[in-house]
C-alpha cells in the first residue's frame, strides 16, 4: 500500500513538473512585431496622420564657440533668462593668454608709432630748414609708416583675440526660458558644444518628419488637424509654415513645421502630437476603389496574395494568408478588385516570414 501511495505522489509531482515548465514556455513565448495598414478607398488612403512634438516657436541652440573646461554654469532647466545674461564659461587660458599677449603687443606698437611719428616731426623741421636732407627725411617717413602698419595690424590682432576670448562665453541672446542643458562645471568640451537650448517667444510650432512619399504633396500654407494625447478630446487646426528642403539623415524623414491656429497655454514643448494632412483634391471625383500598398502584397505560384490581421485586442492578432484580385497599380497602391472589404487590417512587412495562424504583435 505504502508502494502504491509513493508510485501515486511521484506520478502526481512529475504532471506537476511537466504542467509548471508548459506554463513557463507559454510565458516566454515572445509574439513576432508586425507593421500594418487598414484597407480603405483612393481618398481615404489620401488622409494621413504623422507621429509630431510640440516646440518653442523660438527654439535656440546655444553652443560653445571655443574648446576648454566649463568653469560656471549660471542656468539650470526651466530657468527664465532675460537677454545678455550669462549662460555659462570655459576657462579658456589660452584664449585669455593670448589676448593678454595681444594688448601687450598694442601698447608697443603704439609706443613706437609715436617715437617715429615724434622723429618724423623732428626731421621735417630740421629738413624744412634746410639743416637735413631729403634722403633723411624720407627714411623718417618709412619708419613712421612702418611703425603706423605694426601698430594697425597690432590693433586688428587685439581685436580678433578678443573675439576668440567670447568664444568660451555663452550669453542668452534673447529673453527666454531655458529648455535643456548639456554639461556641468569641471566638465571639458570641444568647440561646436551644444550647452544649452532656449526657448525664445510665445509662439509653439509642431515639428514632424514627413517620409519622401508624401513630402511633395505638403506647401506651405496647407492645413492640418492637430490632436495633442495630453489635451483629450481636443482637436486643433494647424497651418503648415515651411517644409525642410533636404532629409534629415538622422531619422530619413523632412522636417516640417506647423504653426497652431489658436495656440493654447496648456501646449508645452515637448508634448506629443498627431498631425492629419487631406491630400485629397477637392476638385477630384470621389474614388471608391479600395487601394492597398504596393508592399503588402506577395506573390506565389497560385498568385497575388496578402496577410489579413485578425486582431484580438488592441496590440494583437493573427494573421492568415488570402489571395486577392487586384486591378492598376497607382501611386498609392494597387486597387482591389476582389477579396478584401473596406477595414480590412493587412500586413505590410516581412511577409516571406509569416505563416498561416501565427500570432503576431501589431506595430
Amino acid at each position: 500500500m505504502k508502494v502504491k501511495n509513493y508510485t501515486l505522489i511521484t506520478l502526481l509531482s512529475l504532471i506537476a513538473f511537466v504542467s509548471c515548465k508548459e506554463e513557463v514556455k507559454e510565458k516566454e513565448t515572445v509574439l513576432r512585431p508586425v507593421k500594418f495598414a487598414v484597407v480603405g478607398d483612393v481618398n481615404t488612403q489620401k488622409i494621413r496622420t504623422f507621429s509630431g512634438v510640440a516646440k518653442a516657436g523660438d527654439e535656440i541652440e546655444l553652443s560653445f564657440r571655443g574648446s576648454g573646461v566649463i568653469t560656471k554654469v549660471n542656468v539650470g532647466k526651466g530657468q527664465k533668462v532675460k537677454k545678455g545674461d550669462l549662460i555659462a564659461k570655459l576657462d579658456n587660458v589660452e584664449a585669455s593668454l593670448a589676448y593678454e599677449q595681444s594688448v601687450s603687443a598694442l601698447k608697443s606698437a603704439q609706443s613706437s608709432m609715436n617715437t617715429s611719428k615724434s622723429n618724423l616731426n623732428r626731421v621735417k623741421s630740421l629738413y624744412e630748414k634746410g639743416s637735413n636732407s631729403l634722403s633723411d627725411y624720407e627714411s623718417a617717413k618709412n619708419s613712421y609708416q612702418t611703425a603706423l602698419d605694426q601698430y594697425e595690424s597690432a590693433k586688428r590682432n587685439k581685436s580678433i583675440q578678443a573675439t576668440q576670448l567670447s568664444y568660451g562665453v555663452i550669453r542668452a541672446p534673447k529673453a527666454g526660458l531655458i529648455a535643456d542643458t548639456d554639461g556641468g562645471v569641471g566638465e571639458r568640451v570641444a568647440a561646436g558644444h551644444k550647452f544649452a537650448i532656449l526657448n525664445a517667444g510665445k509662439e509653439i510650432k509642431i515639428e514632424v518628419g514627413l517620409p519622401e512619399t508624401v513630402v511633395n504633396k505638403v506647401v506651405v500654407g496647407m492645413k492640418t488637424k492637430l490632436q495633442f494625447s495630453a489635451l483629450e478630446g481636443k482637436e486643433l487646426t494647424g497651418t503648415v509654415t515651411e517644409v525642410a528642403p533636404i532629409i534629415d539623415a538622422d531619422a530619413a524623414t523632412y522636417k516640417t513645421s506647423i504653426s497652431v491656429d489658436t495656440p493654447l497655454n496648456a501646449i508645452k514643448p515637448g508634448m506629443a502630437s498627431s498631425v492629419t494632412f487631406d491630400f485629397t483634391d477637392a476638385n477630384a471625383t470621389a474614388d471608391k476603389s479600395l487601394i492597398i500598398p504596393l508592399k503588402a502584397v506577395g506573390e506565389d505560384g497560385k498568385g497575388r496574395f496578402v496577410f489579413i490581421i485578425t486582431t484580438k485586442n488592441e496590440t494583437t492578432g493573427t494573421v492568415n494568408k488570402r489571395y486577392v484580385e487586384l486591378g492598376e497599380l497607382t501611386t498609392d497602391g494597387f486597387k482591389v478588385k476582389k477579396g478584401l472589404a473596406n477595414g480590412d487590417k493587412i500586413a505590410t512587412a516581412g511577409l516571406q516570414t509569416l505563416l498561416n495562424g501565427q500570432d503576431v504583435r501589431l506595430k
